[in-house]
C-alpha cells in the first residue's frame, strides 16, 4: 500500500486561517502563506493561539501576533490533520501517518506517547476526532482498508471510542454506511458526527456515548460533514459541500453553517470559501465560544466565494 503523504498547495494556490465572530457575524485574516498548506485549526485553551498541522508536523499561530511557529515533537510519525487538544490544556492527542496510531504529546513540545497499538482488535487506521470533556474516552474514526492493494483503498468508516489509555474498544456505529467526525458534546452525554446511513449522502447526526438513540439532525441536500459544538453548547458549526460531493475532498466552493440553540434546520451561511478537506476538520471553537476558526485555499484563476 502507498503510503499517504501530507497535503501541498498547488501552483496558484494559497492557504488562508481565518477566524469567524458569531457576535459581528465578520471574519477577520489571521495569517497567509503560498509556501506551506496548514490545516484543521484547534484553539488553545487561553484563548491566545491557534494550532493547526502542515507538512506532518504541528504549527501555533499566536492570534495577537500572527507569526508560525512550529511545535516540536519526537517519538511520533508525520502527523495528519486529526489533532484534538486535551481537556487538561497542556496537551494534545494526534493522529499520525504511516502507523495510523494515536499519540498524546505536551502541547508546547516534548515527547509524545502512543496511546493506541497496545489493543486494535479490528486492524484499524484512527482518525481521531474527540476527546471526552474528562479526557478519558476518545472518540474516532476506524477505518479497516484493503491491505493487498496498491493505493489507499478505504473498506469501511465507522466510529469507534478507545479509552486514553489505549483499552476497552467499542465500535458506535455499525450500519455499514460510512460515518466520520465523532466529537464529544461539552456535557458529555452526546456524539456528533456526520453520516450516510440516511440518505446516503453525509448528514449530521448525533448519538449517546454508548451508540444507542441516534438521531439525525441535517435534512438537506448539502452533503454536511464535521459538526462542532462550542464549549458552551449554545452553537455549532459544520462544513457543507456541494449536492453529489463524495466524501469530503479539498478544492471545492463550499460553506460554513452556523448553528444557534440546537436549531439545526434553521442553520445559516457564516461563511462561503475555496476549501474542504483542512478547513475545519477539528474542533476550532475559541474558549468563549465566540468565534471559530479555519481554512481556506483560494487560487489564482478559479472563481471563488468570498469570506463572509
Amino acid at each position: 500500500m502507498k503510503k499517504a503523504m501530507p497535503r501541498e498547495l498547488k501552483p496558484g494556490q494559497r492557504c488562508q486561517v481565518w477566524t469567524f465572530d458569531t457576535r459581528t457575524f465578520t471574519s477577520t485574516l489571521i495569517f497567509e502563506t503560498d509556501s506551506l498548506l496548514l490545516e484543521a485549526p484547534n484553539w488553545t485553551a487561553r484563548g491566545n493561539a491557534l494550532i493547526l498541522n502542515g507538512a506532518g508536523v504541528l504549527w501555533r499561530i499566536a492570534v495577537d501576533d500572527p507569526a508560525l511557529q512550529p511545535i516540536e515533537i519526537k517519538n511520533v510519525p508525520p502527523l495528519n490533520n486529526d489533532h484534538v487538544p486535551d481537556p487538561d490544556g497542556e496537551h494534545i492527542c494526534l493522529s499520525a501517518y504511516e502507523d495510523w496510531q494515536l499519540y498524546r504529546a505536551p502541547l508546547g513540545g516534548g515527547t509524545a506517547e502512543m496511546i493506541t497499538g497496545k489493543e486494535n482488535p479490528h486492524g484499524l487506521m484512527h482518525f481521531l476526532h474527540g476527546v471526552s470533556p474528562d479526557g478519558r474516552q476518545l472518540a474516532f474514526t476506524g477505518l479497516r482498508i484493503d491491505t493487498g492493494a496498491d493505493h489507499f483503498k478505504p473498506l469501511r468508516a465507522e466510529t469507534y471510542t478507545v479509552g486514553a489509555d489505549g483499552r476497552n474498544y467499542r465500535q458506535l456505529t455499525k450500519s455499514g454506511a460510512p460515518a466520520d467526525g465523532p466529537e464529544y458534546s461539552p456535557d458529555g452525554q452526546w456524539i456528533y458526527f456526520n453520516s450516510e446511513a440516511f440518505t446516503g449522502h453525509a448528514q449530521i447526526a448525533r448519538m449517546r456515548t454508548d451508540g444507542s438513540e441516534p438521531e439525525r439532525l441535517t435534512f438537506g441536500n448539502t452533503v454536511d460533514w464535521f459538526p462542532h459544538l462550542s464549549p458552551d453548547g449554545r452553537k455549532a458549526v459544520y462544513l457543507a459541500y456541494p449536492p453529489g460531493t463524495a466524501g469530503h475532498p479539498a478544492d471545492l466552493n463550499v460553506a460554513l453553517m452556523l448553528v444557534r440553540d440546537g436549531q439545526w434546520q434553521r442553520a445559516k451561511c457564516a461563511v462561503k470559501m475555496f476549501g474542504g478537506q483542512g478547513t475545519i476538520n477539528v474542533n476550532s471553537w475559541s474558549p468563549d465560544s465566540s468565534s471559530f476558526a479555519f481554512v481556506a485555499y483560494p487560487m489564482d484563476g478559479v472563481d471563488v466565494d468570498r469570506q463572509g
